[in-house]
């Protein structure tokens, strides 16, 4: 469980990396990098067996299962409001010709 979760959290960063625009990118965080933290956190806990420190990663699971969609759709839904637009897929009809007009 914690490379599984290791391997999401690498995913999410590259798709910081490699997406075009904010709410691709928010996207591929949000839902990579949740899973990522749950998984190790999960892995943390049957790691430690039954103990203290298993029940407070387990509500630290909890905490950021909720926490992160909420906050990632929060941030996604201000950016709209503030006027900033989604990124979108020219095709060759919408390409401007070679003398810029089009």
């Amino acid at each position: 469980m914690l490379l599984l979760g290791a391997a999401f959290l690498v995913l999410a960063t590259l798709g910081i990396v490699r997406l075009p625009d904010f709410f691709t990118r928010a996207h591929a965080m949000g839902k990579s990098e949740t899973l990522g933290a749950i998984l190790i956190l999960v892995g943390l806990a049957v790691l430690n067996g039954l103990s203290l420190a298993s029940f407070k990663l387990v509500l630290i699971l909890i905490l950021i299962a909720v926490a992160n969609p909420v906050a990632t759709h929060a941030l996604v839904r201000a950016a709209l409001r503030s006027g900033l637009a989604p990124w979108v897929r020219k095709t060759h009809d919408q390409a401007p010709d070679s003398r810029g007009q089009g």
